[in-house]
């Protein structure tokens, strides 16, 4: 999976997975019909190619994630910003903050999250 990265399309179909997941194969075809309006035939394909990418599993027709939704987040989130930021975090920050203002609380659990991630 390190390499794989999901476009949007089938970011959408594994959060449907993680939210239903172990789900059969042809419940996933009506509630991707439902939810995106696929076709039958492009479920199939979406869910074959993600098998193939080891993002989950169709064993019996009963399609589970292989991934869960924070490792999956934590490489698209990588990816993202060494991609737009270089891999910087403050300047991803920045960005992400404009001129937005942060409560006390959220300013807190920042640098908790920051301490906890520090090097040495």
């Amino acid at each position: 999976m390190k390499d794989f990265r999901l476009c949007d399309s089938e970011y959408r179909f594994m959060l449907l997975v993680w939210e239903t997941a172990p789900v059969r194969s042809g419940e996933l075809v009506r509630l991707a019909k439902e939810r995106f309006d696929w076709k039958k035939s492009t479920t199939y394909t979406v869910i074959r190619k993600l098998a193939e990418g080891g993002f989950l599993e169709n064993k019996d027709s009963v399609v589970t994630p292989l991934v869960s939704k924070d490792e999956c987040q934590a490489v698209e989130s990588d990816y993202f910003v060494r991609r737009t930021f270089g891999g910087s975090l403050p300047k991803f920050l920045a960005a992400f903050l404009g001129d937005k203002k942060i409560s006390e609380e959220e300013a807190e659990k920042l640098k908790r999250l920051i301490d906890a991630h520090r090097e040495g």
